[in-house]
């Protein structure tokens, strides 16, 4: 699936200033990809006008929500876990509720009740904003489920709190749900059909977090290059549209220039792209914007023409390959980073060994490697054999990586000896004495902390790198200040 998910935040709790009148605690633990932390900060907002505060101390809450990724069965395995120790604090809590929402919530409804006798509530992606009528049903006794996928759904009229950020970089939503049914995937059922959100909203988003002084947003989509308004509706109906809806419409390229426009001093990311929907004006309208950074995450999957039919991917990879040349010859600072799943159905030696030829074609400054998993309701699941052994999905997986890994190291070394920008977002894992960001590129960058504090853009002279990360000396504040 198209959602890079950090495996460093799985499980996040975190806590926002609440208010003297809300009597009530709700403690909400996200995993997954981007797209369900920032619904949790959505969730969060919802309730926080429901007399419920955030708290970080499962112990204490009234409240317990989870916010699921159906990506992988080791992502519902996970959460199953998660539920047994919510299950132990319920003993000495009993009036506490427990909640499932999203990707898992949708996938199961309510087999959920069945199968796991501690869950009050199951909750789809689109059902948030009927969270106050659950929570009563819930307080009242019974069960409560609304897994109802909606066609227009978008939160663009909630303000999200900010739950898991850093105070200076935040997600923000465009689309919903996802068109493109690749046969692996199961987001599709999940999250329903594509939409897009009113400009507007984005950009009313936009201003408050900069007047909050937040300096980098990322534009947050299952595929934000097919991000399309033309007034509200799936994007599938777009072609019944009238001529003016048509005339007026704003595409992902629109809309990133858009906001590069309105405003200058913010850093401006974008993810997840498509390679069938991604076009050459998105890739030109990078190059135009010193603000909008050089970097796309462009899944592959795989290198064999044969296995992207399989998966349904609309693309070859002869197709990819011009695309990674067009944004090599229209944005040559662009870092590019992938997706890749070994071992899907029928997969053969020579299919993997295209893969393999597909990395060396690209070196990618970094990316995303998995061993197929098969995941129910999908159509790989319902019509395909799960039939490349364990065995041979871990070895193929470790080449990829290695292979990867080495290319990883061959990106990072052309950073050495230059200066670039950083926006610092904290300190380092590995020293109190250093701070940590990222470069244009999404390099992560370290470096002595000095005067400099956390929201400060700084030109950082590159002296050092791992395959990872990059290691330098701040020599001036940059002019984005």
């Amino acid at each position: 699936m198209e959602k890079t998910i950090d495996e460093n935040v799985q499980g996040t709790t975190l806590v926002v200033e609440g208010e003297e009148t809300n009597k009530r605690n709700l403690y909400i633990e996200s995993y997954g990809c981007a797209m369900n932390f920032a619904d949790s900060e959505v969730v969060a907002s919802i309730l926080a006008t429901e007399g419920f505060n955030t708290t970080q101390t499962l112990e204490e809450a009234d409240l317990v929500l989870v916010n699921t990724c159906s990506i992988r069965d080791k992502a519902e395995q996970t959460i199953r876990k998660r539920l047994t120790e919510y299950n132990k604090v319920k003993k000495s809590r009993p009036h506490l509720k427990v909640g499932v929402l999203g990707c898992m919530a949708e996938r199961l409804k309510d087999k959920l009740l069945d199968e796991e006798k501690i869950v009050d509530m199951v909750v789809g992606p689109d059902a948030y904003k009927d969270l106050p009528n659950l929570i009563k049903e819930v307080d009242s006794g019974n069960d409560a489920v609304n897994v109802i996928l909606s066609k227009d759904e978008t939160y663009g009229d909630i303000s999200p709190v900010r739950l898991h950020t850093n105070g200076v970089t935040a997600f923000v939503s465009i689309t919903r749900g996802c068109d493109n049914m690749c046969t692996f995937c199961v987001v599709p059922f999940t999250r329903g059909r594509e939409r897009s959100r009113d400009p507007q909203s984005i950009l009313t988003e936009i201003k408050e977090l900069q007047e909050n002084g937040f300096k980098e947003i990322t534009l947050l989509g299952q595929n934000v290059d097919s991000y399309l308004w033309y007034g509200g509706g799936l994007k599938k109906n777009f072609e019944n549209a009238s001529d003016m809806q048509k005339a007026t419409a704003t595409n992902f390229s629109k809309l990133l220039e858009t906001v590069a426009l309105a405003h200058p001093k913010m850093r401006i990311r974008f993810s997840t792209s498509n390679p069938q929907d991604m076009t050459l004006d998105v890739i030109e309208t990078m190059a135009k914007h010193k603000n909008i950074c050089n970097h796309i995450h462009l899944p592959v999957q795989s290198g064999s023409n044969r296995i992207l039919k399989e998966m349904n991917r609309l693309h070859t990879i002869e197709e990819y390959f011009e695309l990674i040349d067009n944004i090599r010859k229209i944005n040559p600072d662009c870092s590019i980073s992938q997706d890749i799943i070994t071992g899907f159905p029928t997969e053969t030696e020579e299919d993997h060994a295209a893969t393999l030829k597909a990395l060396e074609y690209v070196k990618y400054d970094f990316g995303y490697m998995y061993a197929y998993s098969e995941r129910p309701g999908t159509l790989a699941g319902r019509k395909m054999e799960d039939d490349v052994p364990e065995r041979t999905k871990k070895r193929r997986l470790s080449e990829i990586i290695a292979l990867q890994r080495s290319h990883c190291q061959f990106r990072t070394e052309k950073h050495v000896g230059k200066i670039q920008e950083v926006l610092i977002e904290g300190t380092s894992k590995k020293s109190e004495n250093e701070w940590m960001g990222r470069n244009s590129q999404s390099t992560v960058v370290v470096f002595p902390k000095e005067n400099y504090k956390v929201g400060d853009f700084v030109n950082v002279q590159i002296n050092d790198c791992t395959s990872a990360t990059l290691k330098g000396i701040a020599v001036s504040y940059s002019d984005n200040n």
